[in-house]
């Protein structure tokens, strides 16, 4: 498609007095057109013509072919087939020159004798610094208004791409390669320090009295399933951040990176360069790719991770000392992908003996920015399962079950004085009823459960096991956690109203707005928070309140279920979401006056559940630009605007004796 200057980023030295008269000076950043000056596309596309042909015949730049059977291939669909394709000629000049320069240095080191074990690990840091770069210098990139500084390709997890693009000017002092090379030692001497135990100079926490000589850390390359340099019972404690189920396709990702440093690190340490491109086989990942074409591929991508980290967990299991710990920190929205944790867990033997969210992600992130997702990571401590024969007196699930549920309510209160909100309770509700769940496995039920109709479908089940009414799952003690986040939040939601006043459909739409901020989040999740509000998914929901687009579930604000005609009864006789709605619908397109002349025409059916409604959706739904001062785009926006009649209606109704939404009160903008 081929692109063009847009604007120039630029600093320029400025002179300032301070409040005693003296002269100083700032650089300022500055923004201009281009100039014909700028424009030097043709030289750079001449010199980079001009070294092609030598740099393909000495494997200089990468010529391997973006793969065609990952899970995003957005490149080759618009137009980038090869992995070079991902930079214009300036960068791939730039990258290519930078490859050609650390391999000239390389050889004349090495032909001189002196390449010594310390310049080959120098040359391996300086490999990453460019390679660093690489990641902020390619068609990937963005800039960020906010801060005015260039994003890295993988701000967010994907091959997105982007119609315009922001460019570092490499040679610039300071920036370019310097920036990328300082960045890189800042880590090395992070990661020397943690090597280094804190001494009583130190004045931490946990400073104690070291040896001068700090222990020489092992660094291996070695499968997670396969300890094979470790011995049994000889560690002391196990840390670990796993893959999380299908959030990320780490390997695809890491190609990009991979074919730029097995041409540079890879002349050094050529051993872990022998590869064409990343292992896709062996990664513990729930990865669809990997079975496409079959029936139930993204089931059978599960039943895959679960079975390997099983596996991991279970070597884990073999090198921790019996009064070890191992730390598990995992988040990921989906019930199925802590199931499939949990389940290898507990069949490696271990138990989870405490739990604690943990706030990780910026709220500007554009990994969670406007979506269904979770600001916190949960911490697992688990530790080794003590080995009992005693099967008969483990309690059945039915007898399990209330003291999962009162595990989950002791720690709810805790989580709320710390801040844990929206999606984030539901996962910090996970840890407390693992930890009581894990410690009686394995699990067996009394009477059994009917078979779940995605297995009569065909569905793989769990480490491909056969299915077992009897069985009591993670996933089991997981709901319950669902169950009584939702029975305290609609409490606190509905104030002096009586929670088992509002229906099944009202409580999902409501629990949906609370849990995930957010009008779209996957369908998965949606069915189990059905589960929860009592209500059937698709019978009840999809197509009256909301529609089933691709792996997500939407839901529909008043306006857009006008315009399908399926706002439901007005009375609210099905639902007390339809009678709001039909308010909110007419205070939006006609007048206030309108949806109060229809609620009182119009009695409703259960005017007590009516109330409790309107209380706990002025509660979770998005507070309008008006009343936060925050600017709102889309469907966020669109809701929003449900928020502001529904407000003003209840004024209307209740007058003096309304109370505001608790929810405004974090905001500091006057209302209007």
């Amino acid at each position: 498609m081929g692109d063009r200057l847009f604007a120039v980023v630029f600093k320029e030295k400025v002179e300032y007095r301070t409040k005693t008269g003296q002269v100083r000076y700032k650089w300022v950043r500055g923004f201009r057109a281009p100039r014909p000056e700028d424009e030097n596309g043709d030289e750079v596309r001449t010199r980079l013509a001009e070294a092609m042909e030598e740099w393909e015949a000495l494997d200089i730049v990468p010529s391997e072919a973006f793969p065609e059977d990952g899970n995003d291939t957005r490149p080759i669909q618009y137009g980038m087939p090869l992995w070079r394709d991902l930079f214009s000629p300036r960068q791939l000049l730039c990258h290519g020159t930078s490859v050609e320069v650390f391999r000239e240095m390389l050889e004349a080191d090495r032909d001189a004798g002196d390449l010594t074990e310390i310049r080959r690990t120098a040359y391996g840091y300086l490999a990453l610094a460019v390679d660093k770069l690489t990641n902020y210098n390619c068609r990937m990139t963005r800039w960020i208004a906010q801060r005015e500084v260039v994003a890295g390709a993988f701000d967010r997890h994907d091959f997105s791409f982007k119609w315009s693009y922001a460019e570092m000017a490499p040679l610039v002092t300071g920036l370019g390669y310097d920036w990328a090379i300082r960045e890189t030692a800042k880590c090395v001497k992070e990661l020397a320090a943690l090597v280094h135990p804190p001494t009583d100079d130190d004045r931490s926490l946990f400073s104690r009295p070291v040896s001068s000589d700090p222990p020489t850390p092992q660094i291996t390359c070695s499968p997670g399933d396969r300890l094979d340099h470790l011995d049994d019972a000889s560690v002391d404690a196990v840390v670990m951040d796993p893959p999380y189920y299908d959030n990320v396709m780490y390997a695809e990702l890491s190609d990009f990176f991979y074919v730029w440093l097995k041409r540079t690190a890879g002349r050094v340490f050529p051993e872990l360069f022998r590869r064409r491109l990343t292992d896709k086989d062996n990664e513990a990942v729930a990865n669809p790719a990997r079975f496409a074409g079959e029936k139930g591929a993204k089931g059978l991508a599960g039943v895959e991770y679960g079975d390997r980290m099983a596996r991991i967990f279970a070597e884990c299991r073999r090198v921790l000392k019996p009064d070890g710990a191992m730390t598990l920190m995992f988040t990921h929205k989906a019930t199925g992908a802590w199931d499939a944790l949990a389940g290898g867990l507990m069949e490696a033997g271990f138990m989870v003996t405490a739990s604690w969210p943990v706030a990780t992600e910026s709220p500007g992130s554009l990994h969670i920015k406007d979506k269904a997702a979770a600001n916190s990571t949960i911490f697992l401590v688990c530790r080794p399962r003590p080995a009992s024969d005693d099967a008969e007196g483990k309690p059945y699930w039915e007898e399990l079950e209330p003291r999962v549920a009162e595990a989950v309510r002791k720690r709810m209160k805790g989580f709320e004085e710390i801040g844990v909100s929206r999606v984030d309770i539901y996962l910090a509700a996970f840890g407390p009823a693992l930890e009581e769940f894990s410690r009686h496995w394995p699990v067996r039920r009394g009477s059994p459960r009917e078979e779940p109709k995605e297995l009569r479908k065909g569905t793989p089940r769990l480490f491909g096991q056969p299915w077992d009414p009897y069985r009591a799952t993670p996933e089991d003690a997981l709901l319950v956690a669902r169950r009584e986040v939702k029975r305290r939040v609609l409490d606190r939601l509905t104030g002096d109203a009586k929670r088992s006043e509002i229906d099944p459909r009202t409580d999902f739409f409501v629990m949906a707005w609370h849990a995930f901020g957010a009008p779209v989040f996957p369908y998965d999740e949606a069915l189990k928070l059905a589960r929860a509000a009592g209500a059937d998914l698709d019978r009840d929901l999809v197509g009256r309140l909301a529609e089933k687009k691709g792996a997500d579930l939407r839901l529909w604000d008043s306006v857009q279920r006008a315009g399908k005609a399926r706002l439901g009864a007005a009375d609210g006789s099905r639902a007390a979401i339809d009678r709001l709605h039909h308010a909110a619908h007419l205070a939006r397109t006609q007048s206030l006056s309108a949806a109060r002349d229809l609620l009182e025409r119009v009695p409703a059916d259960d005017e007590s559940a009516f109330r409790a409604a309107l209380a706990a959706v002025l509660e979770v739904l998005p507070p309008s630009s008006k009343r936060t001062g925050v600017a709102l785009k889309g469907e966020i926006e669109s809701a929003s605007n449900d928020f502001e009649a529904l407000l003003d209606l209840a004024r209307l109704l209740d007058g003096k004796k309304f109370r505001e939404p608790q929810q405004l009160s974090l905001f500091t903008a006057p209302a209007a």
